[in-house]
């Protein structure tokens, strides 16, 4: 597990690897000041250079009121525009970076994901909602547009349809309309969101690490892709786990009847 420390981010390692990132800015609703967009991107680019950091990542909000309410605007109040292109740039890199990550990512998203929090959540691998969790992309009222990948992600989640009516409006929607158009995987109460999806979390770090990344990979690929390019991939990623000794530890689990033991090799 990474030793990393970071001023903004809370990391914790509740179960064998699961590692926890609360973005831990609780008096600010956890808005993404420039601290955190630097925090995140290093955080998250450091997954990618040391895939076996964990084998499995939850993105969290510390507190219990906001997983992130966007970016900081008491912060933005003022900002020339070369210092806001500068910012922004960081974003860019941190949300790019959450999305490259080759570990898999769940969102836990325990209230209020707005802006540029509803994009993070959507960058992702999938969510699991808190049910007094509201969503928003607010953009258009503050006289921009979403630019952490909200108008990719957000089409490919609830529909294009949809989504031009959520990011033409900015009007917030609840956890269960979440779940109902495709964007949340699960809405559970508060109180057990963590619990759930730290069980979800340990389920996937039992399972061969190898086989999850090149997994996650393939599937990826299928919304950029066309059928037989994407098919082209998988095969290209199934072939990558056949040599590992983790292919032959699970075979041999299964048939000794045992649960197999991965080593990530």
């Amino acid at each position: 597990m990474t030793a990393a420390t970071y001023e903004t981010l809370a990391l914790s390692t509740p179960a064998p690897g699961v590692l926890v990132v609360a973005m831990n800015r609780p008096q600010a609703m956890n808005a993404l000041n420039t601290q955190m967009m630097i925090d995140l991107r290093e955080c998250f680019m450091s997954f990618y250079v040391e895939a076996d950091t964990a084998r499995c990542i939850v993105l969290t909000g510390a507190g219990e009121k906001a997983f992130c309410a966007g970016a900081d605007l008491k912060e933005r109040n003022g900002m020339t525009d070369a210092t806001w292109r500068r910012q922004h740039a960081i974003v860019e890199q941190a949300v790019k970076a959450v999305v490259d990550c080759p570990i898999p990512v769940i969102a836990a998203v325990n209230g209020a994901a707005f802006a540029g929090g509803c994009e993070f959540a959507m960058a992702c691998d999938f969510i699991y909602a808190a049910d007094h969790a509201r969503f928003a992309q607010t953009e258009v009222a503050l006289g921009i547009i979403p630019g952490a990948m909200g108008t990719q992600n957000l089409p490919r989640a609830v529909g294009l349809r949809r989504a031009k009516e959520l990011i033409l409006t900015g009007r917030p929607f609840t956890a269960a309309e979440a779940l109902e158009w495709g964007l949340a995987n699960r809405v559970l109460p508060g109180a057990e969101l963590m619990k759930e999806v730290l069980a979800v979390a340990t389920r996937i770090a039992e399972n061969a690490p190898v086989a999850v990344r090149q997994a996650k990979k393939s599937v990826d690929k299928a919304g950029d892709l066309g059928r037989a390019d994407g098919y082209t991939f998988e095969i290209e990623a199934y072939n990558r786990t056949v040599g590992t000794e983790d292919r032959h530890e699970g075979i041999r689990a299964f048939n000794e009847k045992r649960k197999p033991v991965y080593k990530g090799k």
